[in-house]
């Protein structure tokens, strides 16, 4: 297993990406790579990174600023309790740590939005301390390289994978160890094409490329169930402005901000007299759908044309051209993007 270490580190060094984040071990900065990098490919993260290194380069300048900053600043990239966690994080490192970002294992697991395995990637780059990560990555390099078929999703397949990329992992460089083996399977050991023959440093003793079964691996017990939903967006205009309202409650998009909407069962023509005002129209002004991790969304939009908007309790009345300034979810920026009411051709 030493030798597994040693030859994936000497490949790392040689062919790892340039990044703004590597070759630091500044855990601020490490922190903040790894919560935007959830979920996220590094070529969509890099951009919000250097937004977000720009605008709070201490975990101070981040506990100081409002929600709304930080949820404008993380716009479009999805996943927003992300951005919510990293901010109460900042906040709670300004008062339980005293503005000094925690320096064990266990403090930085302490964090809210912090799992095992991004303590463990802030603790071994940052602090060189010998825990392994445990990701989709690592669970595909480890399952294809020994052949392992328990599946991924299920408790007894976390604990034999984190026992043994902690058996794998290389005591005296956890840090280049870890990124290693990230860099190997976002880079060689991919999910459609890996290049085993080519590029890969542990071709020679790797089980499933000997059986030619690389596609195999990683099992998984679960299918994702993805779940339908009908959106009605209601756009009230009176041709200068139109309405919002702040997202509330623990549902997609918390803290967000959005247009009155209506959710049905179906897709469906649903009548809209008790949305129309004096002297009021409507027309549907586009149909989009979003894709969650555990969610369709199949939205459609309703403009209402109307010279008196009702402006019901928790609505805010934004000018038109203003609206772009609240932090939004990216289902609603591509209407806007489309639509001629926002200034689309």
């Amino acid at each position: 297993m030493a030798d597994f270490s040693i030859l994936i580190q000497d490949w790392y060094r040689q062919n790892r990406r340039i990044l703004p984040w590597r070759g630091i071990s500044d855990p601020y900065r490490i922190w903040l790579s790894e919560i935007i990098l959830q979920q996220t490919r590094v070529d969509q993260g890099m951009n919000y990174y250097l937004k977000f290194e720009n605008a709070f380069p201490e975990v101070k300048d981040l506990a100081n600023a409002d929600e709304d900053t930080v949820l404008n600043l993380w716009q479009g990239l999805g996943y927003y309790s992300r951005a919510r966690n990293l901010h109460f994080s900042a906040k709670q490192i300004m008062s339980e740590f005293k503005g000094e970002f925690p320096k064990t294992y266990k403090e930085v697991l302490s964090l809210k939005g912090v799992g095992e395995y991004t303590a463990a990637a802030i603790t071994s780059i940052a602090y060189g301390l010998p825990h392994a990560v445990v990701d989709g990555n690592v669970y595909r390099v480890i399952s294809r390289y020994f052949e392992i078929d328990t599946p991924i999703d299920t408790t007894k397949g976390k604990k034999e994978f984190t026992k043994l990329a902690n058996e794998l992992l290389d005591p005296n460089q956890p840090g280049d160890h870890n990124q290693a083996m990230m860099e190997l399977g976002a880079m060689v050991c991919t999910p459609k094409a890996p290049a085993c023959e080519t590029e890969c440093p542990v071709k020679d003793t790797c089980a499933s490329r000997a059986s030619g079964r690389q596609f195999d691996f990683p099992v998984k017990a679960k299918k994702i169930k993805v779940r339908d939903r009908y959106l009605n967006y209601i756009i009230y205009t009176d041709g200068i402005s139109t309405v919002l309202k702040k997202r509330t409650g623990k549902g997609i998009w918390q803290g967000l901000y959005d247009f009155p909407m209506i959710e049905t069962k179906e897709e469906t023509e649903i009548g809209f007299a008790n949305l129309l005002v004096k002297d009021g129209t409507i027309i549907m002004d586009g149909k989009f759908k979003h894709i969650l991790s555990h969610q369709k969304l199949n939205a459609t939009f309703w403009l209402v044309k109307t010279k008196e908007m009702p402006i019901q309790k928790g609505q805010l009345k934004v000018a038109i051209n203003e609206v772009e300034d609240y932090p939004l979810p990216q289902l609603l920026i591509r209407y806007i993007n489309a639509s001629s009411l926002f200034g689309a051709d």
